[in-house]
């Protein structure tokens, strides 16, 4: 077996060994609201539950040589943002929303989505999405790089509200065959749900 040293390579390597090893990962696509009402998006692979008591899930978000994406800005400065779970039937427009916009254009005007009001948070959700949970901002926190100029912001966020499409939902589960989520491997490429199997835990 190889053994590596992570800090004998350069970030660029670093990135492409975590994120062709740690795979199929979600991807969160996230919206949030600029101070000045420009709505937000852009997706994440970064992306996990931290705690189900209370809901909490985490979305890390690159910085850009230690200059905060929008996302992370405007989820802190509102405290509030949005996190659908990507599926096939929308990808390719979610993938469109990570082109670099100007912080005053609207990447989900750009991509030709369609927002819909939140019921319990300021920051609109899309209506394309299959599920999507509003979101409080639980912790904000700068990690990597360092102290003066960070690589990422990892926000956790509490959910508030679910919003999921009646035919996913059934006896308090989810049909991840309806739901066809959409997961991120390495480079350009994407995994669907493909082969599930069972496996009962040892009591």
């Amino acid at each position: 077996m190889k053994s590596i040293d992570p800090y004998q390579l350069a970030e660029r390597e670093n990135y492409k060994f975590l994120t062709g090893s740690i795979i199929p990962r979600p991807v969160a696509f996230v919206t949030t609201l600029s101070g000045q009402g420009v709505l937000n998006a852009a997706p994440f692979s970064y992306f996990n539950v931290v705690s189900s008591n209370p809901p909490l899930i985490s979305v890390s978000v690159g910085r850009k040589n230690g200059k905060m994406k929008d996302t992370s800005r405007n989820a802190i400065e509102q405290n509030e943002f949005v996190v659908h779970i990507s599926d096939e039937s929308f990808i390719e427009k979610i993938n469109m929303t990570a082109k670099n916009l100007p912080s005053d254009k609207s990447e989900v005007a750009d991509a030709g989505l369609t927002p819909v009001d939140s019921l319990k948070i300021s920051v609109p959700g899309i209506k394309e999405a299959r599920i999507r949970m509003e979101c409080v901002l639980e912790k904000a926190i700068s990690l990597g790089g360092t102290d003066d100029s960070p690589s990422c912001d990892l926000l956790i966020g509490r959910v508030v509200q679910y919003h999921i499409r009646e035919e996913l939902y059934e006896n308090g589960r989810i049909d991840a065959l309806r739901l066809q989520p959409v997961s991120r491997l390495a480079g350009n490429a994407y995994s669907k749900l493909g082969e599930t199997f069972e496996l009962e835990r040892p009591q």
